[in-house]
């Protein structure tokens, strides 16, 4: 009898050893950022995945923004990065991709769609692969509290109003209403670049490489250390951090305490429902100055990463987040700009967008057309992100009193050498 028993418990354990492949379940890991609830419709859009793909389960790892930026880089090199990665340093990220073109159904859909922006995620020489797509297209530009100007009885200045015009009416608008911000700019290097091409600089030299501390560059520092000398911006927001982190200003602005906040698309969900009708906020064009009324183009691209052990499983969630009827949704709820031609074609809904977030919008989407050729040239720069650092962290010190601008432009220069000479071996 105890025979018979342990023979039937054998066959069960054999019989459950040949079943267990068939019912076998690979994981897929995102590692993600949110700047407002794109990764709330993402988990969302992933149900509907994994309820017809049951042998694929996706785990979405929700990250601050700076360690996509400065955690992420390290475990990927390490090899111990995730499978796919929503980031911003499309360049310096582009080494560790993974080509998805051997596992997708339709590589020529991708083309079509995302051609444009593939080039901003391949590695050095690489003309063909499919690293990913852009979950969003994203413009810089300005967000302005359009009630404090009511408020101080003050007009608003014009489309083509320049940074001075700017900081003069925000400054007025600050005294008479008390508000501590009169222009706050995220402290961000991608941030800095739109404006210094704004007041003629030209960023790279006549063959290509980095030459960014030109005259151009020179007047938009002088203005940012001037700004920050006479009340115009605060050190309470660059001054808070160093180095290179990035510091917004979304909750000053959404408590009434900016006056213009130089940010980008990429908040208008956000304010939408931290800001809601609590006071009328509006984006602007961007300012003016002798090199145009240009922002800088951007965004946060879906990358595969090719440590991944299981490229097909890959290729089959980045192919469902990739299609059309998934990203117009995924458009349309987190109200971000189409990262993708044939949707900014056709056009987006935006269902759930307050009348301010759907005229943002409008103002967002017509500035794409005002964006420099050179704007793209250094969105599109393989080493930007040194250029990037290097500007913001130099500036930084400098407004902070820490030294000097002189200082601080030998400093940037000799930072950008070194940091892609860094990236090169």
């Amino acid at each position: 009898m105890r025979l018979g028993r342990t023979l039937a418990a054998a066959l069960m354990f054999c019989g459950l050893g040949f079943a267990g492949p068939a019912f076998s379940e690979t994981t897929v890991r995102i590692a993600w950022y949110s700047d407002g609830n794109e990764g709330e419709v993402l988990l969302d859009l992933l149900k509907r995945f994994e309820a017809s793909n049951s042998d694929i389960k996706v785990v979405v790892d929700q990250m601050p923004f700076k360690a996509i930026n400065e955690t992420l880089p390290v475990q990927v090199a390490s090899g111990q990065g995730p499978d796919i990665a929503r980031v911003v340093d499309l360049g310096g990220m582009s080494r560790y991709t993974l080509d998805l073109r051997p596992y997708l159904k339709d590589p020529a859909y991708w083309e079509k769609n995302f051609g444009p922006f593939l080039t901003w995620m391949r590695p050095d020489g690489d003309t063909q692969s499919i690293p990913g797509f852009m979950t969003q297209l994203t413009v810089t530009g300005p967000f302005v509290n359009k009630t404090l100007f009511e408020q101080a009885g003050i007009a608003m200045p014009g489309a083509k109003a320049t940074w001075d015009d700017w900081a003069k009416a925000t400054k007025a608008v600050a005294d008479k209403v008390g508000a501590p911000f009169p222009i706050a700019i995220d402290r961000s290097g991608h941030r800095v670049f739109g404006m210094v091409i704004s007041q003629g600089g030209k960023v790279f030299n006549d063959k290509g490489e980095p030459a960014v501390t030109d005259a151009g560059f020179k007047a938009t520092s002088q203005k940012l250390y001037d700004w920050h000398k006479s009340g115009v911006m605060s050190r309470e927001l660059w001054g808070s951090v160093s180095g290179a982190t990035y510091r917004g200003a979304n909750d000053e602005f959404k408590n009434g305490q900016v006056v213009l906040y130089m940010s980008g698309s990429w908040q208008i969900a956000q304010f939408d429902k931290t800001v809601g009708n609590a006071f009328d906020w509006v984006a602007v064009p961007n300012p003016c100055g002798p090199g145009g009324c240009t922002g800088m183009p951007g965004g946060a691209g879906l990358i595969a990463i090719k440590t991944t052990k299981d490229p097909k499983a890959v290729g089959r969630v980045m192919d469902y987040l990739a299609g059309e009827d998934v990203l117009r949704e995924f458009y349309g709820r987190t109200l971000f700009v189409p990262g993708h031609l044939g949707l900014s074609a056709k056009g987006v809904d935006y269902p759930a967008a307050s009348p301010l977030a759907r005229e943002a919008l409008t103002v967002f989407t017509k500035g794409v057309a005002d964006v420099a050729p050179l704007a793209y040239q250094v969105q599109a720069y393989r080493y930007n992100r040194p250029m990037f650092t290097a500007v913001i962290s130099r500036l930084g010190q400098a407004v902070s009193g820490e030294t000097s601008l002189d200082e601080a432009y030998k400093r940037i220069d000799a930072d950008i050498a070194q940091q892609i000479a860094e990236r090169k071996k």
